[in-house]
C-alpha cells in the first residue's frame, strides 16, 4: 500500500549471465552499478557507505495452489569484495501493476538504499508479480513469506558459488506498507517454522496492515471516506486465488464497479487507474468516497453478522501480529497515516508483547506525516536501529564467516544446546548479556552438547573460533 505514484525508473544496464545451478536458483542477470555518490544524491543521506551492484534473480518456488513456479526478485550487493556483509530481506510496498517490482528497478526502490548501507539485500517480487504467473495474492501472509524465503535460499546458493561476495550469519528483515505486513509474515515464518535454517538478528516492520481482520476490516466496514478504494478489490481478488471465495465478481461487487475491477484483473488498467475510476463512481453514486459501497449489501451484512463467514476467516488467516517475536523488533508508524491506520501498529505492539515478545516496541516516528511522508522517517529509524546490531567484517584468514554446514539448535532452548558442523579445532565460548563467559570448550565432537538449564533465562552469545572461521549466534534461554 505505498503511495499511489511511480518512483522514477533508474538507469539500468542489462548484461545477462548464463544459467547457474543450485537447488532453487534459476538465473542471475546483472542490471548495473550505482556509485556511493549517486546513492547519496538519490536518497539524500550521508549514511550510505557503499556503491552497489544490482542483479535480477530468477528462482523456483510454488504458487498458492502448490504448483511449481519461477519467481523473480532484486539482489543488491554492496560493491566491496574485501568486506563480509549481513543479509537483509526487504519486502516491498504495493505494486501498481505486474511489472512495477524491484527486479525491474520500478516501484519500491528502498532495497537499493539498504545495499548502500552495507547489507546484501534480497527483495522478492512476490507471487503473481514480476516473472511469476497468475494474479498477485495481495497481502496474503503465507505466500509473502515463502516467496521471500525461497529467494533467500536462491541468493545464498548464488553467493556460495561466488568468490567476490561474502556473508556472515546475520539476517535483518524489514519492509514498508504492504511490505510491513510481508516482513512481519516472513519474520513470523522464520521464528515459528524455520528457526533451524535461519535466525533473525533484528526486524523492523514499517506502517503495515498487520491487523487485517481487525483494524483494516473495521475501516472497510465503516462509512468513513477512504481515498484508496482500489486496494479493496485487489485484496478480494487476491484472496480468491487462495481461498476460492466467490464464483463471479458480481457476487461481491455492485454492477457499476465490476467492469473496472475486471479491467484491473486482466491487466488492462493499473491500480492507480482502478482507484481513480472507483473513486469517481463513488462520488457520482454515493456523494462520497466510501469504499464499502462498492460491495454488495448482502456481503456487508454477512461480514457484520457472521464471524465464521469465509471472507472473515480469510481475513483472520492473514493477520500477522498474533505471535511473540523473539528477535529485537521495532514497529515504526505515523499517526496521520492516510492509507494504513496507525492502530495496526498499536494493536500489534500490545498483542505481541502480551504473548511474550522479548524486545518489541512501536514508535510514532512522525505524528503529522501521511503514508507517503512516513517513508523517510521510518526508514531512517530502521537504519539507525539495525546499525546497533550490524556487523561488517574485513576478509581475513579468520574473518567473521559462518561454516557452511553449521547448525545450532534448538533456539530458543531450555535445557541443552546442540552444535553441529564446526571444525575439529573450534573453540566454543558462551557469553551472557553482560559479556561474562559462562562456558568454554575446545574439541572435535561431531555434535557437541552444552547444558544450559542451570543458567539464568535471557540472551546469550555463542561464539566459535577456528583457524578458518569466526562466527557468533545469539541464543535465547527461556
Amino acid at each position: 500500500m505505498k503511495q499511489l505514484i511511480h518512483y522514477f525508473l533508474l538507469p539500468v544496464l542489462f548484461l545477462a549471465c548464463g544459467p547457474l545451478t543450485g537447488q532453487e536458483l534459476v538465473d542471475i542477470t546483472y542490471l548495473g552499478h550505482q556509485t556511493k555518490d549517486e546513492l547519496k544524491a538519490q536518497f539524500g543521506t550521508p549514511l550510505i557507505n557503499y556503491g552497489v551492484d544490482l542483479y535480477k534473480v530468477l528462482y523456483t518456488t510454488v504458487d498458492v495452489q502448490g504448483m511449481p513456479d519461477t519467481a523473480s526478485g532484486l539482489l543488491v550487493v554492496p560493491a566491496d569484495t574485501t568486506k563480509v556483509f549481513p543479509i537483509l530481506c526487504y519486502q516491498h510496498g504495493t505494486s501498481t501493476s505486474k511489472d512495477d517490482v524491484p527486479s525491474n528497478l520500478s516501484g519500491d526502490i528502498l532495497p537499493i538504499l539498504f545495499g548502500g548501507l552495507g547489507y546484501i539485500t534480497s527483495a522478492a517480487d512476490y507471487l503473481g508479480l514480476g516473472a511469476s504467473r497468475g494474479f498477485h495474492p495481495y497481502v496474503h501472509a503465507d505466500s509473502e513469506a515463502w516467496a521471500a524465503l525461497d529467494m533467500l535460499r536462491a541468493v545464498k546458493a548464488y553467493i556460495a558459488q561466488s568468490d567476490a561476495i561474502h556473508i556472515n550469519d546475520q539476517l535483518f528483515v524489514t519492509g514498508y506498507s504492504q511490505g510491513g505486513h510481508a516482513s512481519m509474515a516472513l519474520h513470523r515464518s522464520i521464528e515459528l517454522a524455520y528457526a533451524d535454517e535461519f535466525e533473525v538478528t533484528a526486524a523492523a516492520h514499517l506502517s503495515g496492515p498487520y491487523s487485517i481482520s481487525g483494524v483494516m476490516r473495521d475501516m472497510v466496514l465503516s462509512e468513513a471516506e477512504y481515498f484508496f478504494s482500489g486496494y479493496l478489490p485487489n485484496l478480494v481478488m487476491g484472496y480468491n486465488e487462495v481461498y476460492q471465495l466467490y464464483d463471479s465478481l458480481e457476487q461481491v461487487f455492485k454492477p457499476d464497479y465490476v467492469p473496472f475491477i475486471e479491467s484491473y484483473y486482466d491487466g488492462t488498467i493499473n491500480l492507480i487507474q482502478l482507484t481513480t475510476a472507483l473513486n469517481s463512481l463513488l462520488l457520482l453514486n454515493e456523494g462520497a468516497q466510501i469504499p464499502r459501497f462498492i460491495f454488495q449489501d448482502t456481503l456487508i451484512d454477512a461480514l457484520l453478522t457472521q464471524p465464521d463467514h469465509p471472507f472473515n476467516l480469510a481475513l483472520a488467516d492473514n493477520d500477522t501480529h498474533t505471535w511473540p517475536a523473539q528477535a529485537p523488533t521495532r514497529l515504526y508508524y505515523c499517526t496521520a497515516d492516510d492509507q494504513v491506520p496507525f492502530l495496526n501498529s498499536i494493536v500489534a505492539d500490545s498483542t505481541m508483547n502480551a504473548l511474550g515478545a522479548i524486545d518489541l516496541f512501536a514508535y510514532d516516528v512522525s505524528p503529522t506525516s501521511d503514508h507517503g511522508q512516513c517513508v523517510a522517517p521510518a526508514v531512517l529509524n530502521t537504519a539507525l536501529f539495525f546499525q546497533i546490531y550490524q556487523q561488517i567484517g574485513t576478509l581475513t584468514p579468520t574473518t567473521w564467516v559462518t561454516p557452511p554446514r553449521l547448525k545450532v539448535w534448538p533456539n530458543p532452548t531450555t535445557d541443552y544446546l546442540y552444535i553441529q558442523g564446526v571444525e575439529q579445532t573450534t573453540q566454543l565460548d558462551l557469553f551472557d548479556a553482560h559479556g561474562r563467559k559462562v562456558y568454554q570448550y575446545t574439541g572435535s565432537n561431531e555434535v557437541h552438547e552444552i547444558p544450559v538449564a542451570h543458567l539464568p533465562r535471557g540472551w546469550y552469545l555463542l561464539q566459535g573460533t577456528s583457524p578458518r572461521y569466526r562466527w557468533q549466534k545469539r541464543i535465547v534461554l527461556q
